[in-house]
């Protein structure tokens, strides 16, 4: 079959899909591997001027045909589509977007002044889950002016101190595709790894013979449990085994009972295949009440709670009984794939004797090198890991996941080691956000002020432990919402079940409990007679006022203003339903959580040092601005270095909503040490392998701590949404007000918050994650998420309070990655019952323009 691919002739082989062909071949790492299924748009390439998904086009049917990538694209088309997206903020984890700009090139080739509704349809084949589309057609209209009025690129240089909306410092690899994930890394000699995971949740594996498989000809080693030095591991609690070994029972179908190495990733399932397992099938434990029968299978030796949390503050039932107006409700909300852009894969090379470094997409490759030195049972010095860019993560990339199996093969083969998970495996193996079951009641007086609350959380956290502990202190620590009362009794409880690992997802347990007490909220407010506005204002928590877990809330405490901001939007649309959140930063509780940067001058730039991992958020852009304010300097004069345990400083976990306050304010701390050096002369030069060190550690209260108002978290972030709906139910608008603090940059931070709400919309109204006998039956283009033309116009305002009032760390910024989309399914919720006055408990909602 004979082509053009970017000017140049080239004869395809028969039998193979042009994504491979592109990538594996001609190595071209702006063709993305997201779904091979054609759903998800991001190997998304021209084809005789057509944007087609090059993972469903077989190379047999394309004779002739001339086909188009990023790389192929003109200088001034790359200029262009560079300055429109960064201009924009239309860049985050950018997995997506060179599929996006070649369906914006094959508008725009044919019309360049198109209506956004244009734009929304030309994108629509195409999925980002950090942007909310609303910044990519943005772009696409900066870039369509570009090409019409033949105006120049800019060249000034930006200025990025804080509160400057500037271009985040990776725009340019993200638009082009040079920057590296995962699955672009290609080492000489490179094997291919995959597990052969369980058939059924729950069963004794009898014997597992791998003779037949070993005889396979791209057969390179296959590895068992017994292959493990230690086979049990975990993020928080060791329990999660890396393989199951025999006479043991699986928990979950993404267990791994073998590991296959192999020459050629093609022959992988051939030799998986060959592998012959004698299972005796279990029925398995899949409802969380079940699993606290008497009777249940203990799905772990410990028994079936995996963790309780307990509050207790006043005499909830005295309050209750005393109270004007009671509510009692029961609520649902749904397993919730992360589906991120990029399935997770990474690369591990031996390294020295016994060592590996190993390439990853995860959270944290400090994380990452613990885990993996455990299961090796070897030092921590000799495991290196470096990341590449990462893929979007939204919590689902803190456990390991494809890490150790790509370890474990290295460390036995002695050569490098690819694994990585098709989007069906990560679907069926990867964590989820928790499934819960809430019971609520929640009292006020004759004035609607809030008097107490119970609740009961039951929280499905599948087979193994995962985040699940830290998760559900959250769900509890949130239930109560932003507001000034303190007599609670909330009882929590995660339970194993033999269903799919639940972990961390954005919002992180508060997301569910939210659901609850803001409709709860809603059927107070019509008992009382006042508008649920009104409800919240009153009940809104102010600085110097007690949130119900204790924590006096400090003078930065902006809910009100948010409720102000959004006020007007609300009383004057009768389908207008309005729900608030609030959210931590950092760990809080009493645990060490610690910000580190280092800034090592070198060659005359500033190079930051961070082991902060950036999933799309923009950790390299925070940095920037810390310094830059800090400083003086330009944008220019910096260099943001890849995580990497060698390199960069061990700044905790991207996760808690923590990088912005936690490695902001210890970036902060650095910049201002490089300020004092610098002086008056501004030059980098007279500073040459000089380094500067900043570290934040805030401390907090534990939990439980003997003290009348405990300091649970170093701070919080407020927001309040409203949702409007037209006549027929769709979608209308959002309004969101947040007070993030001073946001860093805000047109980036309104970026985080756009894709937020159309993540939360989705949680609300599309997606689902249904499970049969612990078995997802699901694939990703029914997964339900949410594409361009089912966004409505997104509008975000931001809190202004006076700089006295501001946090004292990190100029003033607070975080608000989890946050964002914590108040946007209550409000749906709202919204609908005031269109056709019925209450909607469970998630999605059904019923409605979106779920029948």
């Amino acid at each position: 079959m004979h082509v053009t691919i970017n000017g140049a002739a080239y004869d395809l082989p028969a039998g193979k899909s042009l994504l491979r062909y592109l990538r594996d071949d001609l190595r071209l790492t702006s063709v993305k591997d997201g779904c091979s299924v054609g759903a998800c748009g991001t190997c998304t390439v021209l084809i005789n001027g057509r944007a087609q998904k090059a993972c469903i086009r077989k190379t047999e049917v394309l004779e002739g045909a001339d086909i188009i990538t990023i790389e192929g694209l003109s200088e001034r088309e790359k200029a262009v589509y560079v300055q429109a997206f960064g201009e924009a903020g239309a860049v985050q984890c950018g997995f997506c977007i060179p599929g996006m700009i070649i369906c914006a090139k094959s508008l725009l080739d044919c019309n360049l002044t198109p209506t956004r509704e244009e734009i929304k349809k030309a994108i629509n084949g195409n999925i980002c889950r950090c942007t909310g589309y609303t910044k990519i057609e943005d772009a696409i209209i900066r870039a369509a002016d570009y090409f019409r009025s033949g105006r120049e690129i800019p060249t000034q240089s930006q200025t990025a101190g804080i509160a400057d909306d500037c271009s985040r410092s990776d725009v340019a690899e993200k638009v082009l595709g040079t920057g590296i994930y995962g699955d672009d890394i290609y080492e000489e000699g490179m094997i291919f790894a995959k597990a052969l995971r369980a058939p059924t949740p729950r069963a004794l594996i009898r014997s597992i013979d791998i003779s037949a498989a070993e005889q396979h000809p791209d057969c390179i080693r296959i590895l068992t449990a017994a292959d493990v030095p230690n086979n049990k591991i975990g993020h928080l609690k060791q329990d999660w085994d890396v393989m199951i070994a025999e006479g043991c029972e699986t928990r979950y179908i993404g267990d791994a009972i073998a590991l296959v190495g192999a020459s050629k990733q093609s022959s992988l399932d051939e030799i998986l295949a060959l592998i012959e397992v004698d299972y005796e099938e279990l029925p398995p434990v899949t409802c969380p009440t079940d699993a606290l029968r008497a009777d249940a299978p203990l799905i772990h030796p410990g028994g079936n709670i995996m963790s309780k949390e307990y509050l207790h503050r006043g005499d909830p039932d005295k309050a209750i009984a005393e109270a004007a107006f009671v509510i009692t409700r029961k609520y649902h909300t749904p397993h919730n794939d992360h589906a991120f852009m990029e399935p997770e894969c990474a690369v591990a090379i031996p390294e020295g004797d016994d060592g590996l470094h190993l390439y990853t997409g995860g959270q944290s490759v400090y994380d990452d090198r613990r885990e993996t030195a455990n299961m090796l049972q070897i030092p921590l010095e000799k495991v290196r890991v470096t990341s590449n860019l990462v893929g979007g993560g939204f919590g689902g990339k803190e456990d390991m996941s494809v890490q150790h199996h790509a370890a474990l093969m290295a460390w036995y083969t002695k050569l490098p080691v690819k694994v990585k998970f098709s989007r069906q495996e990560s679907i069926d193996f990867h964590t989820k956000r928790h499934a819960m079951d809430i019971e609520m009641t929640t009292s006020c007086d004759a004035e609607g002020q809030l008097t107490a609350m119970k609740a009961l959380l039951i929280a499905d956290t599948g087979a193994y432990a995962s985040l699940g502990g830290p998760v559900l202190q959250r769900a509890c620590t949130h239930a109560a919402g932003p507001y000034h009362f303190q007599t609670i009794d909330i009882l929590g409880m995660a339970i194993y079940t033999n269903n799919v690992v639940s972990g961390a997802y954005r919002g992180f347990g508060v997301t569910q409990s939210c659901f609850a007490m803001e409709s709860n909220l809603n059927e107070l407010a019509e008992l009382v007679g006042i508008s649920p506005w009104e409800i919240r204002y009153r009940n809104a928590i102010r600085p110097g006022q007690v949130l119900p877990n204790g924590q006096i809330a400090d003078a930065n405490t902006a809910m009100v203003e948010c409720l102000e901001l959004v006020r007007e939007d609300f009383e004057s649309n009768p389908r207008a339903g309005i729900a608030c959140g609030f959210k931590n930063s950092g760990k809080g509780v009493g645990l060490t959580d610690t910000g580190r940067c280092l800034l090592s001058i070198e060659e005359g730039k500033v190079h930051v040092r961070t082991s902060a991992a950036c999933m799309g958020q923009g950790i390299a852009t925070m940095c920037m601005h810390m310094i830059c304010e800090a400083t003086g300097l330009l944008p220019s004069d910096i260099v943001h270095e890849a995580p990497d345990t060698v390199r960069t400083p061990d700044a905790g976990t991207s996760t808690a909503s923590r990088q912005t306050v936690v490695t902001g304010e210890a970036t902060r701390r650095a910049g201002l040490k490089l300020a004092e050096a610098l002086g008056a002369r501004r030059d980098l030069s007279l500073l040459e392998g000089q380094e500067f060190y900043g570290e934040f550690s805030p401390v907090t209260d534990r939990m439980g701590a003997d003290t009348p108002n405990p300091v649970s978290h170093v701070s919080y972030s407020y927001a309040a949404q409203v949702v409007l709906l037209d006549e027929q139910g769709k979608l209308a608008k959002v309004v969101a007000a947040y007070d993030v603090g001073v946001p860093v940059n805000p047109r980036s931070c309104a970026g985080q918050i756009e894709g937020g709400i159309v993540m939360g919309l989705g949680f609300a109204l599309t997606e689902d994650f249904p499970l049969e006998n612990g078995r997802p039956k699901v694939k990703y283009g029914t997964l339900g998420l949410p594409r361009a033309t089912q966004v409505p116009p997104l509008e975000v305002r931001f809190t202004q309070i006076e700089q006295e009032r501001l946090l004292e760390y990190a100029y003033g910024a607070k975080g608000v990655g989890e946050l964002c989309l914590i108040p946007t399914s209550p409000a749906c919720a709202h919204a609908y019952y005031r269109l056709d006055g019925k209450h909607r408990r469970s998630l999605p909602l059904r019923g409605t323009y979106y779920k029948k």
